[in-house]
């Protein structure tokens, strides 16, 4: 079938609670989705909750031909010194092989790295009493420690009117928020994410769409 489908962790157990971190992600990879319509590819993005789920969706779709794309996208967790299939099979005991390396991603560490990386929108969703000084100030974010750059997004946005961020409640939000050029200088697997799925999108056989 023709078309891209991206398997992604997170959005908790509810059917609201993923639907908003969908159109989240949707509105941060807005680029390649536009790219991808414009060649009449059908866009999928699917918020699996547990990263387990996600892996097992990934793993139905790309076996039963979903898609021309079919993506994985999960947390690192931890930090990155491998391909994300070496690092995913060290970490979580999954059976990589035989999987394309080029449809498995990671947001590294944490997906609230990519956030963290536009301290403008940041300030501009939480407003008055919003701490940009205790972001970490480090140029590759993917070298912070998860529980840091949690703790980081506490400390910056306890007295704010919104109040202290809440992952499930907030990031769907800040996600259409975030400048993506800002996410990937930063942050390294996101800007993979964009450049592969962008040449994939780019090889893909179809129609463009009249303009």
């Amino acid at each position: 079938m023709s078309g891209v489908a991206i398997y992604m962790e997170g959005g908790g157990r509810g059917p609201d609670t993923r639907a908003a971190l969908r159109r989240g992600m949707d509105a941060l990879l807005g680029p390649v989705k536009r790219a991808a319509r414009d060649k009449s590819l059908r866009w999928k993005l699917i918020c699996c909750g547990p990263r387990d789920e996600a892996l097992r969706g990934f793993r139905n779709a790309a076996r039963n031909g979903e898609a021309a794309i079919v993506l994985l996208l999960v947390d690192a967790e931890g930090p990155v010194a491998t391909g994300p299939c070496e690092h995913l099979h060290a970490r979580d005991g999954w059976d990589m092989r035989g999987v394309d390396a080029t449809s498995v991603h990671l947001m590294a560490q944490t997906m609230e790295a990519w956030i963290v990386a536009d301290a403008d929108a940041l300030g501009r969703y939480y407003g008055q009493g919003f701490n940009a000084g205790a972001l970490p100030r480090a140029v590759d974010l993917e070298s912070v420690a998860k529980q840091d750059l949690e703790r980081a997004l506490r400390r910056a946005t306890d007295g704010t009117r919104k109040g202290r961020y809440r992952k499930i409640e907030d990031a769907s939000d800040l996600l259409q928020r975030i400048d993506a050029e800002r996410v990937k200088a930063r942050c390294r697997h996101c800007r993979r994410l964009f450049d592969e799925l962008g040449g994939m999108i780019d090889a893909a056989r179809g129609k463009a769409v009249a303009r």
